[in-house]
C-alpha cells in the first residue's frame, strides 16, 4: 500500500491545503474559543449567582450543551435555526445564516459550555476572604469580579483553557458536513479529485499530530510555570 505513495501530490497541493484549509480551521478554533470563553465566564457567573433562576438556566443550558454530540448541534443550528428565526420574525420565508457563520456560531455556543465549568471552577479556586476584602474596600460585585476575582482566575486557569482550545481545534474538522473547506475538509476534497486517499489522509493526520502535540507541550510548560507562581 505504502509502496507508491506520492509525495508529489502532498507537495503540490500545500499552497491550497494551508492557504485554504488551515487558514480556515484557524480563524474558527479562534473565534469560537474567544467567543466560547466571553459567553461561557458570563454563564460561570450565572451559575455562581445567589439568584437561583439564573443559576437554574445557565445550569439548564450547560448541562444541554454538554449531553448533546457536536455533530448534532451543528446539524440543529445549520437546518432549524432559519426556520425558528423566519417563525420569529414572522417572515415567510427562512433566514439566511450561511455555513461559515453557522459554524462560528455554533462551535461557540457549544464551547461555551465547556468553557463555562472551567471558569467556575477557577472563580471558586479564589478565596474568599480576598471577595470580602474587596468588598471592605468598597468595591461592588462587578469591580470585585474584573478586577480581583476574574484575573486571578484566568491565571489559575490557562492551561486547562488551552487544553479545551486544542480539542476544539480537532473537532473542527467537523464542519465538513456543511462543506465547508477547512484543513481535513481541502485534504479530502484533494484525495478524492486525485485518487490520493492514503497520502492526503496520512499527511493530515501527520499535521493534526504535530499542531496537537506542539501545543501540549507548551500547555505542559506554562502548567508548570504557572504552578511555581502560584
Amino acid at each position: 500500500m505504502f509502496g507508491n505513495f506520492d509525495f508529489d501530490v502532498i507537495w503540490r497541493t500545500l499552497p491550497y491545503l494551508f492557504k485554504e484549509g488551515m487558514t480556515f480551521t484557524l480563524t474558527l478554533t479562534a473565534m469560537a474559543t474567544a467567543g466560547g470563553i466571553v459567553f461561557g465566564t458570563l454563564l460561570a457567573m450565572m451559575r455562581l449567582s445567589r439568584f437561583r433562576w439564573l443559576s437554574a438556566v445557565a445550569g439548564t443550558y450547560v448541562n444541554l450543551m454538554r449531553s448533546l454530540p457536536l455533530l448534532l448541534v451543528i446539524f440543529w443550528f445549520y437546518f432549524l435555526v432559519p426556520y425558528i428565526g423566519a417563525w420569529i420574525i414572522g417572515s415567510s420565508t427562512p433566514i439566511k445564516v450561511g455555513a461559515y457563520w453557522s459554524s462560528v456560531i455554533t462551535f461557540t455556543m457549544f464551547e461555551a459550555a465547556f468553557f463555562c465549568e472551567i471558569m467556575r471552577a477557577g472563580i471558586q479556586s479564589i478565596s474568599r476572604g480576598q471577595t470580602y476584602a474587596a468588598y471592605a474596600l468598597g468595591l461592588n460585585y462587578w469591580q470585585t469580579m474584573g478586577s480581583v476575582v476574574l484575573p486571578q482566575a484566568f491565571r489559575n486557569m490557562i492551561p486547562v483553557l488551552l487544553t479545551q482550545t486544542i480539542v476544539l481545534f480537532q473537532d473542527t474538522s467537523l464542519v465538513y458536513v456543511l462543506s465547508i473547506t477547512d484543513f481535513l475538509g481541502a485534504a479530502s476534497k484533494v484525495a478524492q479529485r486525485d485518487g490520493r486517499l492514503v497520502e492526503m489522509y496520512v499527511f493530515a493526520a501527520v499535521v493534526y499530530f504535530i499542531i496537537c502535540f506542539a501545543a501540549s507541550r507548551l500547555v505542559r510548560r506554562l502548567q508548570q510555570r504557572v504552578a511555581i507562581v502560584r
